[in-house]
């Protein structure tokens, strides 16, 4: 599990959880006396295994499990990839760069799939996606590792709309449900063995076939969906405009995460120019796109997309350098440091599963308050392993305990939002989640390693510098472990502050759901 939602479980490398966007709601999919429910494309026979939609579920768990599997399998050859690049430095950006790309190219999915539908846009999406493993597999240097992960996170923006537009237009209302229950239950398999493989793969191959075999597997989700999509009800050419607005907005948010997250790892007082240019380009477009209210947390959206921001950001910085920590500061494999996220990814199943409990659905929002408090308490809870007398399987643990509070929440917050939100905005509305998702991973994994290198991060490369790059670091005196220390304990502050958004929720009683997002500043 890397990071928070990737298309309905953990993710990383892997990608934001996705909600339907406007597509998924366009006029030619709406009955006239229901405008928010799409209407059914054809007449199911069976459920989403039967005859009729067989080859287009079973095409949707093999991209969803391959972006699992590439999510756990990177998590775990990414410390060996970093010291043998001689990048420690630049670790955290080889995570932020990718949600920084794919900030951008959800918001170009989006308009591509309301105007041509979401066939090209998702095959797009895939083969950059394995354009990008390939590049990260063959870099030279750190910086065209980083360069990989971000045409990576280029076409997996695109992926992520694409696939919930193919649900809503491929699938009637009553097996909808079920597709999306079948995103998280394809990550199971993929979290259990994907630590194994690729740590396997990394101590006797080399790191960089963790990169370069994934793109194969590409083939296989391929060729079973592209019969089923090309018959998929098709937007015509020039029907819908493009969102143009949006999708500069978009650029701009990633184009000023980029120049932040540079200026970040660069202590210099010259770093201060491209910090600013950052911000000028970050912080108008944000308060453009998110909903108005959401960094004051009003009650309400906007506090729920905030939370799943928070929520988002705080996991994906904090576990991006667990693995990290247990090569360099315990002496762990690249296999076990990744098993350690392993449960991570079954509890957060499990969460989901409990979030949707009829019988809890009064206590929605309590269930996303406990959720927060006990990754809050996960992450505390990690940096014990830097104690050489306490058990380094604390961080398995720990990370059970924060997979399960995650699935409370970003299960619930995805419920919450079409509550919340008008008929006619639900669509805006979950975009707007979506670029919560992706801000809340850029931000605090930048911050973490700015943090990360503040606090003496940068010696553990030297600390390392005897060992081999495909074996089992031992551990060495000059290593830092204030820097892990500095990282866990900040997220961890993070996680608590979700907690006390998650009491404001609710919205006052004498209010209606707030409209989408609004042009003002979301303040």
């Amino acid at each position: 599990m890397t990071g928070a939602s990737a298309v309905g479980g953990p993710y990383c490398g892997g990608m934001t959880t996705a909600e339907p966007r406007d597509s998924d709601l366009a006029a030619s999919d709406v009955p006239s006396d229901s405008p928010d429910v799409p209407s059914d494309p054809a007449p199911a026979e069976g459920g989403v295994l039967g005859r009729t939609h067989r080859a287009l579920t079973l095409g949707i768990i093999s991209v969803v499990s391959l972006i699992a599997f590439e999510a756990s399998a990177v998590n775990t050859a990414m410390p060996v990839a970093a010291r043998a690049l001689d990048g420690i430095e630049l670790y955290a950006f080889a995570f932020s760069a990718y949600f920084t790309a794919s900030l951008f190219s959800m918001a170009l999915s989006g308009a591509w799939c309301d105007r041509n539908g979401p066939l090209a846009p998702l095959f797009s999406g895939i083969f950059t996606f394995g354009g990008g493993l390939l590049l990260a597999g063959a870099a030279p240097t750190m910086w065209t590792f980083v360069a990989g992960r971000a045409v990576q996170g280029l076409g997996g923006g695109l992926v992520i709309v694409a696939l919930y537009v193919v649900v809503s237009r491929a699938y009637p209302e009553r097996l909808r449900p079920a597709v999306l229950a079948s995103f998280s239950a394809a990550w199971v398999l993929p979290v259990i063995v994907g630590p194994v493989v690729s740590g396997t793969a990394t101590e006797h191959v080399g790191w960089r076939w963790v990169f370069l075999s994934i793109p194969v597997l590409i083939l296989l989700p391929l060729a079973v969906m592209l019969p089923a999509l090309r018959k998929l009800p098709r937007t015509a050419d020039g029907v819908a405009a493009l969102d143009r607005r949006r999708i500069l907005l978009a650029l701009a948010v990633a184009v000023g995460a980029g120049l932040l997250q540079y200026a970040g790892q660069d202590l210099r007082p010259l770093a201060l120019l491209p910090a600013a240019a950052g911000l000028a380009l970050l912080v108008p477009s944000v308060l453009r796109l998110l909903p108005k209210g959401t960094f004051r947390a009003a009650r309400g959206l906007p506090s729920v997309v905030l939370i799943r921001g928070l929520a988002a950001g705080a996991l994906l910085a904090a576990e991006s350098f667990v693995p990290l920590m247990l090569v360099t500061q315990r002496g762990l494999s690249p296999t076990l440091a990744g098993l350690s996220l392993t449960g991570g990814g079954l509890t957060w199943a499990l969460g989901s599963y409990t979030q949707s409990r009829p019988r809890l659905e009064p206590y929605r929002e309590r269930l996303m308050c406990l959720g927060m408090l006990l990754m809050a308490l996960a992450v505390a809870l990690v940096p014990l392993a830097l104690v050489e007398t306490v058990p380094a399987a604390v961080v398995a643990g720990a990370w059970v305990i924060a997979g399960f509070g995650m699935g409370l929440t970003i299960s619930s917050g995805s419920v919450l939002l079409l509550k919340l939100s008008r008929p006619e905005d639900a669509g805006r509305n979950s975009a707007s989640l979506q670029v919560s998702d992706a801000l809340g991973n850029i931000t605090f994994v930048g911050l973490s390693g700015i943090l990360f290198i503040a606090f003496g991060g940068g010696a553990v490369a030297t600390a390392q510098s005897g060992a081999h790059a495909g074996a089992s670091a031992a551990v060495h005196p000059a290593a830092h472990p204030a820097a892990f220390a500095a990282v866990f304990a900040a997220m961890s502050l993070v996680a608590l502050v979700g907690a006390y958004v998650a009491t404001r929720l609710r919205p006052a009683p004498d209010t209606r759901p707030e409209p989408g997002p609004a042009t003002e500043p979301a303040v």
